[in-house]
């Protein structure tokens, strides 16, 4: 998989956009288990942020959020609360077709997971448009509200459902060089080998890999 991606992957600039998001069902973690969570993250931030040394402080920063992220993913993985929706088998069209939709106009669709309570993507968004510049300024905001907006209404009009669907807040992680992009595909792929639900990333539905 990792050959496969840095042949494939020649013309990405992992400097200039990349990035890992995870969004997740509005109600997928119950609030008192969150508030714990981010109590503690916010914590140790505080404890980070009296580090003198800039280089070490951000180091800190960067790998306390990515602790947390891995805390909230693993709730996330083994949670029988709250709604699943993403697993029924029209529900998950809906999202692939929206994901795909924007893939060349808004973002290079890399990879994606879609577990039953959550959704796993890496999208670079330094991508030319035809007869524009250089679009990096293409915004994650405007990327997730398109995504969230779309898939959301479909979704509740095939659950017979209104309300909220998603949780406004989302996570994202800017990629910083080859290394870290092959470790967040193998992630994202295998999360649901790390869930239990399947022996191999290529035999779960949810899963896309660009270089496939």
């Amino acid at each position: 998989m990792q050959n496969s991606y840095r042949q494939k992957f020649m013309h990405i600039h992992p400097e200039g956009g990349t990035f890992f998001i995870t969004f997740r069902l509005a109600g997928s973690i119950p609030k008192s288990l969150l508030t714990q969570l981010k109590l503690d993250f916010e914590d140790k931030l505080l404890e980070v942020k009296k580090i003198e040394n800039i280089e070490l402080r951000n180091k800190s920063r960067y790998n306390l959020r990515k602790n947390y992220f891995s805390k909230v993913d693993n709730v996330m993985d083994k949670i029988s609360y709250g709604p699943h929706y993403l697993v029924i088998p029209n529900i998950l069209k809906i999202i692939k077709k929206e994901l795909h939709r924007y893939d060349g106009s808004l973002y290079h669709l890399l990879c994606y997971s879609i577990m039953s309570n959550h959704v796993h993507i890496l999208i670079d968004t330094n991508i030319c448009k035809e007869g524009n510049v250089n679009n990096k300024d293409i915004n994650l905001h405007r990327i997730m509200k398109n995504i969230k907006g779309t898939t959301a209404r479909y979704i509740n009009i095939e659950l017979g459902r209104t309300g909220t669907l998603w949780e406004k807040e989302s996570y994202d992680m800017y990629i910083r060089n080859v290394k870290m992009l092959n470790n967040v595909i193998a992630y994202i792929l295998n999360n649901p080998v790390k869930a239990g639900i399947c022996n191999y990333w290529k035999n779960y539905p949810g899963n896309y890999f660009f270089g496939e």
